[in-house]
């Protein structure tokens, strides 16, 4: 056994040696206590070797949550697998695409997704198609079922645990390799960052397929012996009572999410007095939006988490002292985060200038999955080039422009999606609002912006832009509206204007 090693499940198992009895998970009838939790994935990780899964393999996971899909990972990791997230709303093709992109040498699959498995992987060869959860056979029964194997920790920490594929909003996914090392790294960074503590209770409800839920909430708080209740998704009606039943004190949500919460009716006469931290990430949460939240709950603590899935995907955190004089800025570098900002060139750009964020951190993947063109152009210099646009103060403050794929280039100018979108929101009739580029002989793109309507409210496209005229120079305004019943998002709340511009 390597006294030095660095390893995902270790998180996990150190917990359990301090507190054993602890609850560690609650999902719903079952509750596991560290020791009870620690043991399943031993279980587990024996019973996937036993099915033939050797070190290195890929093993896909395609579910939704549950403590079953939290204790295959975990299981992944303790075996020497290399565990392959699947975003459990795909279909078909993309589905297809990820696990052969993967070569995924087993699935686990939820009995609720079966039939959508099923053509796949017998179109790919793939045999070994396992259920997570739902009785004889299952993951699940062999996690509690049958002796305690003992466990050695890696060789190291530079092992493979993870191929955890972009979310795909503006090219085909890529698969970030992400090591031990990597993600234990950013667990660390993760509780410094955002304050977690022991006695926070709490409540994780987006997918854990995303890094999000995942790797910035679920396994932080795991590692410090905290007590996290699991829902299998993030339904208001169901995270309101459950925060008034249960006391919880913590609640990552996508704006998606708190957007939807804070105009929910049940908020009314629900309880709410427990929750002390509020994290939002995932995608960008409307200035508007997110004044509105912090009118209404002056005494909660919120936290504005970015990233993306190569760093693990936490880069950087505004803290709740931090709002007030910078609500659209997403914060600094964590502690194991060093950021530059930098123009086309890779010089650094003045503070307040626009420029492409670049990251250096033990966080980060180690390349994209048989991609080397890629991981070469995103791996430069010692650095990491995110694809993301912004600006830096003096203080060292990232403030998002945007993606630079969706900066829209408009008669020569280039105009930031996401500044347009701000100014929309404004507009007491907008619910959701995206801004993106279509092809224009005369403008190269013309501004265009997919309205949502809130319900009941009725306004005209020309009243939108007459709205916004007065707010943004004549070159930023949009050429035209479009109304839109729901905007594309994947299932972790991110945009995919890939999609609305393929409309063009």
């Amino acid at each position: 056994m390597n006294p030095r090693a660095d390893s995902v499940d270790g998180v996990l198992r150190r917990s359990a040696a301090r507190t054993p009895d602890r609850t560690a998970l609650t999902f719903e009838d079952r509750a596991w206590t560290y020791r009870e939790l620690d043991d399943a994935v031993s279980r587990t990780a024996a019973w996937l070797q036993a099915k033939g899964a050797a070190s290195g393999d890929r093993v896909a996971a395609y579910g939704t949550n549950s403590d079953a899909y939290l204790i295959a990972f975990l299981a992944c990791a303790r075996a020497g697998l290399v565990h392959v997230p699947i975003n459990y709303a795909l279909r078909g093709a993309e589905l297809q695409y990820l696990l052969e992109t993967a070569g995924a040498r087993l699935v686990l699959v939820d009995p609720a997704l079966a039939e959508a498995s099923a053509p796949v992987c017998a179109a790919l060869g793939i045999d070994d198609v396992v259920p997570l959860r739902g009785g004889e056979g299952s993951l699940l029964e062999a996690a509690t079922d049958g002796p305690v194997p003992v466990f050695v920790d890696a060789a190291d920490g530079s092992e493979l645990v993870q191929l955890l594929f972009t979310s795909g909003t503006t090219s085909k996914p890529k698969g970030a390799m992400m090591s031990h090392h990597a993600l234990v790294s950013e667990y660390v960074s993760c509780v410094i960052a955002l304050d977690l503590a022991t006695d926070d209770k709490p409540l994780v409800c987006m997918p854990l397929y995303h890094s999000a839920a995942m790797h910035v909430f679920m396994m932080p708080y795991l590692s410090i012996g905290a007590s996290v209740t699991l829902l299998g998704a993030p339904v208001v009606p169901e995270i309101l009572e459950r925060v008034e039943s249960e006391r919880i004190g913590s609640l990552f949500l996508a704006p998606t999410v708190w957007v939807p919460l804070a105009n929910h009716p049940d908020l009314e006469t629900r309880d709410l007095s427990s929750l002390t931290k509020a994290q939002y990430g995932a995608s960008i949460m409307p200035v508007t939006v997110l004044q509105r939240l912090r009118g209404r709950y002056p005494d909660l603590a919120f936290y504005n988490c970015f990233g993306q899935s190569e760093v693990a995907p936490l880069a950087t955190v505004l803290r709740p002292e931090e709002h007030e004089e910078r609500p659209a800025s997403c914060g600094r570098p964590v502690f194991f985060v060093e950021a530059r900002v930098v123009d086309a060139a890779g010089q650094d750009v003045p503070d307040g200038e626009p420029g492409e964020v670049l990251y250096r951190s033990p966080q980060l993947c180690d390349g994209y999955w048989n991609d080397p063109e890629a991981s070469a152009e995103a791996f430069r210099d010692g650095w990491f080039h995110s694809g993301d646009l912004v600006t830096r103060d003096a203080e060292g403050f990232i403030t998002v422009v945007d993606r630079i794929k969706d900066v829209i280039n408009t008669g020569g100018i280039l105009v930031a999606s996401r500044e347009v979108e701000d100014a929309l929101y404004t507009h007491d009739a907008v619910a959701e609002v995206a801004v993106v580029g279509m092809p224009d002989e005369r403008w190269i793109e013309a501004i265009t912006a997919f309205v949502v309507r809130r319900d009941g409210v009725e306004v005209a496209p020309d009243e939108l832009i007459a709205h916004v005229k007065g707010m943004l120079a004549p070159f930023k305004v949009p050429k035209q509206v479009e109304f839109i019943d729901e905007l594309p998002r994947n299932q972790s709340g991110k945009l995919l204007k890939r999609e609305l511009r393929a409309r063009g």
